[in-house]
């Protein structure tokens, strides 16, 4: 499934509302700001309930990793994916295995993990993806 970033269909509210992580002092790490970038899926039939983190350091602008992150119920994810192992795998965020990951991607996914546990930034993702799925709709009328 195709993937597009928020900050395209929306730009002034995606730079408003992108959350970033800064570091310093964390072991293996770069000290840096870490933009995490939404990238929704841009099929206007697909119902998937879930968000690809592109996590891109700002000192190079280079993507240091992609995770997958669903803030639904695992029986939402059960019936999507079929097994409990993947549909767990979406809910706690993952490292994407179509993507390319960096020796950064393990630290930055359990950085991403507690910052996801903020619960309006949780309700955020999930109200930036219906406002892509509309904004989809709108443009095939």
């Amino acid at each position: 499934m195709p993937m597009s970033p928020f900050i395209h269909r929306f730009p002034e509210l995606g730079t408003r509302e992108t959350r970033t992580i800064t570091t310093a002092g964390v072991a293996d790490l770069p000290a840096d700001d870490y933009a995490l970038l939404e990238l929704y899926c841009d099929e206007l039939d697909c119902d998937c309930r879930r968000v690809m983190i592109e996590v891109v350091a700002r000192s190079t602008g280079d993507t240091l990793t992609i995770i997958n992150y669903g803030w639904e119920g695992l029986e939402f994810y059960k019936r999507k994916l079929g097994l409990e192992e993947y549909a767990r795998e979406v809910m706690e965020a993952s490292l994407d295995p179509l993507n390319p990951q960096s020796r950064h991607s393990p630290i930055l996914l359990n950085l991403f993990r507690d910052v996801v546990k903020d619960q309006a930034y949780k309700e955020r993702l999930a109200r930036h993806y219906w406002m892509f799925k509309d904004a989809l709709r709108r443009k095939a009328r």
